[in-house]
């Protein structure tokens, strides 16, 4: 039996923080694997450590002095080794690090160093075996990341350790240059890890009790989620849920690995089970609700176009031809209506009409900015009568006009848009007559 767990920087921004970390990886034998990110904000206004390796190596790359800052990093993880009372030295490593820096070794070398330098206290501090990533998760020569060289690499690393720290957020190439996955990675190194050593869960520790039903900033106190699927997860995450790496989900996915969201702080909490498929029924018909703004929609009308072959085609052409991918294209019998980032669209927008009249001939185009779309999501919803009219009698009690409104084959999620005024208001009320009214 193995576990694999992984800690976020503010589950490690402090010798204080690290101490629970380690009573949490004491307290279960079965937590063999373990991947640390860098330290993270002590206080609210607090640096991340990554943050100030990315200050330090530009002003390195820039030929500027920056050994004071260097060494104010350098004390960021003295005071941690200090309160753990570790006789460890990173000394040989800083000096490493400064070298490397003044030789310009790159951004994504400096930002790696943060979970490096905790992964080496990490190991000390548990007496576990450090590998170094950079050693088995591999990137190909082009910079995108080689999942089968790795699983293959990290899965015979791992084999000669009974227990070991695994630094997460970078690997390498080929020729050694580190390469880092974008920010908060450290998530896909911990589901890579689970993958190579076929753990039983993936534990993921952050500073919250798990998923929870709304944004936190727009609904107070919202509900925590307790069980949510794969495909529920990466369409809430696709929306804006900002609780894991969505690319953390693949390697996981692929063994049938479990996740589990734990909070360090309060390590009682159950938190969050994150699985391929579940017989149990969630709290409420939704599971979630999660949105974005900043979309705007093209609206193209065309007498018969649902009779004309290839009319499609020749639309979405012309949204290719100026590189805008779309988000969702609803339609009825002579209309036809592409979403799309506004700021991708709005200094193309007269490039794109003129493409649309050449290719698709249509009577008219109309073009609204300013629009938010919102996700409901839950496995419950196929198996419940009227969803989509309680949505829109929720809507519709406070005053919001839906602008679209598309729901998939799966039955899975709907999709509602409403403008940007109406974003906070809108998740209210569906919030409000799902979870609170459990309507």
């Amino acid at each position: 039996m193995a576990k694999v767990v992984k800690f976020g920087g503010s589950s490690l921004a402090s010798a204080e923080q690290f101490k629970k970390v380690g009573d949490i990886i004491r307290s279960d034998a079965e937590r063999r694997y373990v991947v640390p990110s860098a330290p993270g904000r002590r206080f609210k206004k607090d640096s991340k450590v990554t943050d100030m390796l990315y200050a330090c190596y530009d002003l390195a790359e820039a030929g500027r002095e920056f050994r004071e800052e260097l060494s104010a990093i350098e004390a960021r993880y003295q005071e941690i080794i200090a309160g753990l009372e570790l006789s460890l030295s990173l000394d040989e490593e800083f000096g490493t690090i400064e070298r490397n820096f003044r030789e310009k070794a790159g951004r994504d070398y400096a930002a790696s160093r943060g979970e490096y330098l905790n992964g080496i206290i990490m190991a000390a501090y548990l007496g576990f075996e450090f590998v170094d990533a950079a050693e088995a998760v591999l990137f190909d020569e082009d910079g995108s990341f080689n999942g089968e060289r790795t699983n293959r690499a990290l899965s015979a690393r791992l084999a000669e350790c009974r227990c070991a720290v695994v630094p997460g957020f970078y690997g390498a190439k080929p020729d050694g240059t580190v390469k880092t996955f974008s920010r908060g990675g450290s998530d896909i190194t911990g589901s890579i890890v689970a993958k190579a050593v076929h753990a039983d869960v993936y534990e993921n520790w952050t500073d919250v009790s798990g998923i929870l039903v709304a944004d936190p900033g727009i609904i107070d106190n919202p509900k925590g989620i307790d069980i949510v699927t794969y495909r529920e997860l990466r369409e809430l995450a696709y929306m804006g849920f900002n609780v894991m790496h969505e690319d953390a989900i693949f390697p996981v996915r692929q063994e049938g690995i479990p996740i589990n969201i734990r909070n360090t702080n309060s390590p009682e909490d159950n938190g969050t089970w994150i699985v391929a498929s579940t017989c149990q029924k969630s709290k409420y018909v939704i599971t979630g609700i999660a949105g974005k703004k900043g979309f705007c929609c093209v609206n193209i009308e065309k007498d018969k176009m649902n009779s004309e072959v290839g009319f499609g085609r020749k639309v979405l052409q012309a949204f290719e031809e100026s590189e805008i991918s779309f988000e969702h294209v609803p339609s009825g019998i002579d209309t036809m209506t592409v979403f799309v980032h506004q700021d991708e669209f709005i200094h193309k927008e007269q490039k794109v009409a003129a493409s649309l009249y050449r290719l698709a001939k249509p009577d008219s185009i109309e073009i609204e900015s300013d629009l938010a779309l919102i996700a409901v999501v839950g496995r419950g919803m196929k198996a419940t009568r009227g969803t989509a009219g309680r949505i829109f009698s929720a809507l519709s009690h406070v005053n919001v006009n839906v602008k679209m409104i598309d729901q998939g084959s799966s039955e899975l999620n709907i999709i509602i848009g409403v403008t940007n005024d109406d974003f906070e208001t809108a998740i209210k009320a569906i919030y409000d007559i799902f979870v609170l009214t459990k309507l």
